[in-house]
This record gives C-alpha cells, structure tokens and sequence, in this order.
C-alpha cells in the first residue's frame, strides 16, 4: 500500500500540471480536445462537448492535447481560439500554468500539513550527532567529537528543538571552510567548548559527521490560520531556495552530483518509504516533488514548458515565430533525450532495486 501511495502522490502532481494547462486555456476560450492522466494504453475515456479525457496505463506522465496540428479537426486553421492564432501573452500563460499550479498546490500542502498533521520538533534542545564518519582521520574526531554528542551551539548560535537546527548547523559548517567554528557541545552531563576547522570539499566545508534530532520527534499543530499561512510561506520559499541551489550544484558539479539524480522508481521508493514510516510527512513529500517539478519543467530545455517559452521569447524578438520544422525538430530531439534519460534510470534503478532484493533474499535463506 505504501508504494501505491507514492505513485498516487505522483500521479495527483502531475494531474495538478495539467490541469493548471487545462484551466488556462479553457478559461480564454482556447480549444483543448484531450486531456490525459498518464500515457501508453487507454484505460478509461470519455467524449466530452470538446475534450477526450482519458486515463492511461502508466500514471507518471500525461499531457492536454491541441487541435491545432491535428489532421482530423475539422476547425480552420485561421479560427482565433487556436493556440498558435493567440497573442503571445496567451499562449505564455497557458504555458506556464502548469508550473504555476505546482507551485500554488505546493504551497497549500505545506499549509495543510502544519494544520492538520503538525510540525515536526525534537523533543530536547540541539542537535544530536548519530555517527562520525568511518575516517579515523576526519576532523570532528581529531576534536575528539564522538557520537551520541549534543551540539547546544555553533558560533554562539543556539540550537532549539525545531528540525531545521540540523539545515542551520549545517549550513554553517558548509559556509566556513577553513575558518574556525566555535561549537558548544552536551555530552551527559558535562559541557564541553570545541573548535573545529571545516574541510574543504565540493559543496562546502564538512567535519565528518552525521546529524539527526536531538530526542524523540513530535508533532506540534498550527491552529492558528494566519500562522499557518506564514509558515506555509516561508517554509516554500526555503525548499524553493533549496531546489535551485541543488539545481546549481547539478550543474557546477556534474560530475560529482549526476549520481544524486532520482528517477521516477527511485522517488516512488522514498515516497513509499515515508508512507510506510511517517505517513505525516507525505504532505511535505508531496510539495516537495511539486516544486522539483515546477523548476524542472520551467527550464529553458526542448521539450519542457520552458522550452516552449523560450521559443516565445524568440518569436517575441524577431515579430514571427521560428519555422515550424525547426521547432519540430528541436522539440523532437528534446523529446528523444529526455526518453532516453527517463529510461536509463529506470533501468539503473531497476537493477539496483534487484540487487537489493536479491541480497535481501540470500540473507534469509
């Protein structure tokens, strides 16, 4: 059931998508004749005044179809409320709807989860270190940090019982490579002054251990509607910030991060993961997948709604879009790339999930 939950958070993501293309271009007058959850065969349809809606095979996807370049529309091909005889401004907005709609949906499910499943907070101040990393060599170490250590402090900053104390922390481990950090650190009950000089890798400064909450985790409600909203608000505009940080170090740090990157069996896996073990969180997972999906759909990449805008822009500046087999054939390639990534990793991560089922198995005979 857990993995049936992750794949129906996906597909609600995606629908969320197209529907927000569906919305805006029905809402203008413009002629949408499918609408479809998923892609391969066709499980269910029906024949609406206009629109085909349809729900295929494989829920990971879908699309809102266009009469424009459809050989069997009998609608001219001068009629105003195609897509392509609109202004630029319209078909912007149609566009873009679909990354709007994620981004709002996104929003609303980090409200709903502080309203109605909680905050997550530790039960004790500070942040625990689980485990040190298996250097001998690392630097916490050499401060002799060990684990089951409390971190109270860094740089005289205090560490609460909130989650994102671990986000802090690390984030000014991350910022001062090389320059000393001042941490206050908890072990029993003895009070201990430690200095530690980050190490200087890719993604920042590190000191070699591994953090998690400090005590039991609870989950504490937001009744408050107007305090829910601000924590809605600022906790999107943190995984927004976060996103494309890690959007930029995919890029600056290709070589070292593409490994990081997940496809659609690797996300319905965590997702199962946090259904089966914290099924609180699926709001946060769910939002979290929405703004992932909302920045990569509006890059500037063929295939994507940025794509599409981007020739947009082009039109925009020379008064008359590109001809059209150019713009097939950049859609095209597009196309046939983004395939081509999706199935590699399904197929990587199909093998790794193999090899793990099969180590699974050995261990039980």
């Amino acid at each position: 059931m857990s993995v049936l939950a992750a794949i129906a958070v996906l597909a609600v993501l995606i629908l969320v998508h197209e529907l927000g293309h569906f919305v805006a271009a029905r809402s203008q007058g413009i002629y949408v004749n499918r609408f479809s959850l998923g892609f391969g065969p066709v499980l269910w349809k029906y024949q609406g005044s206009q629109t085909e809606y349809a729900v295929r095979a494989f829920p990971l996807g879908g699309f809102v179809g266009f009469p424009d370049d459809d050989p069997d529309s009998d609608i001219p091909p001068n009629d105003p409320n195609l897509l392509r005889n609109r202004p630029i401004l319209d078909r912007a907005i149609v566009i873009s709807a679909g990354v709007i709609a994620n981004l709002i949906f996104a929003y609303m499910l980090l409200v709903a989860q502080v309203s109605f499943i909680g905050i997550g907070q530790a039960s004790q101040n500070g942040v625990l270190i689980q485990q040190l990393a298996p250097e001998v060599s690392s630097v916490a170490a050499k401060a002799g940090i060990q684990a089951g250590d409390v971190i109270l402090a860094a740089n005289q900053r205090e560490f609460g019982k909130s989650l994102q104390e671990i986000e802090t922390l690390r984030d000014i481990i991350k910022t001062s490579p090389g320059k000393p950090v001042q941490l206050e650190v908890a072990r029993g009950d003895q009070k201990l002054a430690v200095n530690v000089i980050p190490e200087a890798k890719s993604n920042g400064g590190s000191i070699g251990i591994g953090l998690a909450p400090n005590g039991k985790v609870v989950r504490r409600r937001v009744t408050n509607p107007i305090a829910a909203l601000n924590f809605g608000a600022t906790e999107f505009q943190r995984l927004v910030t976060t996103t494309f940080k890690g959007f930029g170090q995919l890029i600056t740090n290709f070589g070292e991060t593409a490994s990081q990157v997940a496809g659609p069996i690797k996300i319905v896996e965590i997702g199962a993961n946090i259904a089966q073990n914290d099924t609180g969180s699926l709001f946060f997972f769910a939002a979290l997948i929405s703004i992932n999906l909302a920045i990569i759909n509006i890059l500037p990449l063929p295939a994507l709604d940025g794509g599409q805008l981007a020739f947009l822009l082009i039109e925009g500046l020379r008064g008359k879009p590109l001809p059209n087999r150019i713009q097939e054939g950049v859609m095209q390639t597009g196309l046939v790339l983004l395939l081509g990534l999706g199935i590699f990793l399904i197929v990587k991560e199909t093998t790794q999930l193999t090899s793990q089922l099969e180590w699974v198995q050995k261990l039980l005979q």
